[in-house]
């Protein structure tokens, strides 16, 4: 059986943010059919990193999407830390070339949550997926959930992740978290937020608010059903 989408977008500010919020999400897709593509808007540079910590981030985020069955993997030359401090320009040409390169039906993005690298690649998120151009051919924009950042907003101040379409991951969470696994240097040990046990638990927890036994939610800003395709369902 295939999706209803042919090529996914998924747009992180960090590598393993994607996998995160949308690993389950990407690995049933391509399951099913569905070209998946990864950009990722910064690397960890010095001054703030050591020089040869993007290099082993990256090895990292191949073989996690190796696990997912991404076909491509991009990274901006953007320093992470840094993406709220850019140029708006800057940051909103990289994400706009790849949605104009790619052309894709589905584009999932980070939350603006409460780290500021995210609020600012979620911005340019919005700007490449206007209804206008090649976003037209875009039938979903939904946002996904960072496992910490996300549930750090200040409630009642800062916007709350509040999901409103959920996507069966039952299939999948063994690929999300040996996906998540791969990002050796960013795994923390149970209770910390970014441990196994704590994403399996948010899976498990998101699952069962609509009686499935895993799932990924996420926050639509767009999507469009064409009547035409009714015909054919």
């Amino acid at each position: 059986m295939k999706t209803e989408y042919s090529r996914a977008l998924v747009i992180a500010p960090h590598p393993d943010d994607e996998v995160l919020g949308a690993g389950g999400t990407m690995a049933a897709l391509a399951a099913h059919g569905c070209e998946v593509h990864v950009l990722v808007a910064s690397q960890d540079m010095p001054p703030l990193y050591l020089a040869d910590t993007a290099e082993k981030i990256r090895a990292e985020a191949q073989r996690a999407h190796a696990a997912l069955e991404v076909k491509t993997t991009e990274f901006l030359p953007h320093p992470s830390v840094e993406l709220a401090r850019m140029g708006v320009a800057e940051l909103n040409s990289g994400i706009q070339e790849a949605v104009d390169r790619l052309q894709p039906d589905l584009v999932l993005a980070s939350f603006p949550d409460r780290h500021l690298d995210h609020k600012a690649v979620f911005e340019a998120a919005m700007v490449a997926t206007r209804p206008v151009g090649s976003g037209l051919g875009i039938a979903t924009v939904a946002l996904y959930e960072t496992i910490s950042e996300t549930h750090w907003n200040a409630p009642h101040i800062e916007a709350d992740f509040t999901p409103d379409w959920f996507i069966d991951i039952s299939d999948h969470i063994d690929a999300k978290l040996s996906a998540f696994s791969a990002y050796a240097s960013q795994v923390q040990d149970y209770p910390g937020p970014r441990s196994l046990r704590a994403l399996e638990a948010l899976a498990t927890f998101r699952g069962s608010q609509v009686s499935l036994e895993f799932a990924e939610s996420f926050h639509t800003v767009r999507r469009i059903t064409r009547a035409e395709s009714w015909r054919n369902a």
